[in-house]
């Protein structure tokens, strides 16, 4: 009988974990309840304005509007980032074994993927408010990364997004301030998405080691501009035309709050921990991953 890898081990186990905790948003969620009255749409402490002299002046119902229109854009790029990932996915195993228990449980994400992809689109429409897009040179970047990364460079990827989300997630499904249909979709994706994470952990590590050097240091480089992008696009613009706002201006009080600085800061901060034990975050890279507000 053939050896049993590590890397099977852990598909084998993350493969029982599906199959145990697996959810189906359309059944799972009540998407026919109304929205509550007063509640959030994303905790305000995460909202991008949270603190600046602009939230002061701001009412409680445009704050409210804002927290709606956020939360569809992180929703709308999310739903752009997984688009991404289950193309890097189909790319990771096109040429690999397709009856191991690693291939297996890449096919079974996808399809967590585009669940996720599919509830995140109808909380959009739910919300009553427009598909935020990123702008046209980092869609253009998106494709690039999605047809050329390599194969570390993909799970970098996959980890900067999901575990950014993952964290401001982990604080919103338990808060009883956020809209019920908000929680539901924010738990249903902190539970897969926990798999997710160890997957691409465990074959970034293995990639970083087994890799050849070109291609780690192209993935170190990478990391930080995918770093950029990710940071720069979870909130569009376009949500503060939305709710009464000039966008210069509000932009201009996101950047030089402190209070925002430190969540993108912390959203990040296990990840950095853990790149930084791999021996990603180094060389010019690192630079692009300070400009990106994810490393201080």
């Amino acid at each position: 009988m053939p050896k049993i890898t590590e890397r099977e081990k852990v598909a084998e186990r993350l493969l029982t974990a599906s199959a145990k905790h697996s959810f189906d948003p359309d059944t799972e969620l009540d998407w026919d309840a109304p929205f509550e009255d007063g509640k959030w749409y994303w905790p305000p402490e995460l909202l991008s304005l949270y603190g600046t002299p602009l939230w002061k002046h701001m009412s409680q119902e445009q704050r409210i509007a804002l927290s709606r229109h956020e939360g569809a854009s992180i929703a709308s790029m999310g739903i752009w980032f997984e688009v991404i990932l289950m193309q890097l996915l189909a790319r990771h195993i096109y040429a690999l074994d397709p009856t191991s228990q690693h291939v297996r449980y890449a096919l079974t994400e996808v399809a967590d993927e585009c669940r996720h992809s599919m509830m995140f689109g109808r909380l959009v429409k739910k919300s009553a408010t427009p598909v935020y897009r990123p702008s046209r040179l980092n869609l253009n970047l998106g494709r690039i990364l999605k047809t050329y990364a390599t194969t570390p460079g993909a799970f970098t990827g996959t980890l900067l997004v999901e575990e950014i989300l993952d964290w401001m997630q982990r604080l919103t499904f338990p808060d009883e301030r956020v809209q019920p249909l908000v929680r539901g979709v924010t738990r249903i994706h902190v539970v897969e998405e926990a798999r997710h994470v160890r997957y691409a952990r465990e074959e970034l590590t293995r990639q970083m080691t087994t890799a050849p050097r070109w291609e780690r240091e192209l993935t170190r480089l990478t990391s930080g501009e995918i770093a950029r992008v990710v940071a720069g696009s979870l909130i569009s613009p376009q949500v503060y035309t939305a709710v009464g706002l000039d966008p210069a201006h509000a932009m201009a009080q996101v950047k030089a709050s402190g209070h925002r600085r430190d969540v993108m800061l912390q959203s990040a901060k296990r990840l950095v921990e853990f790149l930084e034990d791999i021996d990603v975050l180094r060389g010019p890279g690192r630079r692009l991953w300070r400009a990106s507000g994810l490393l201080a």
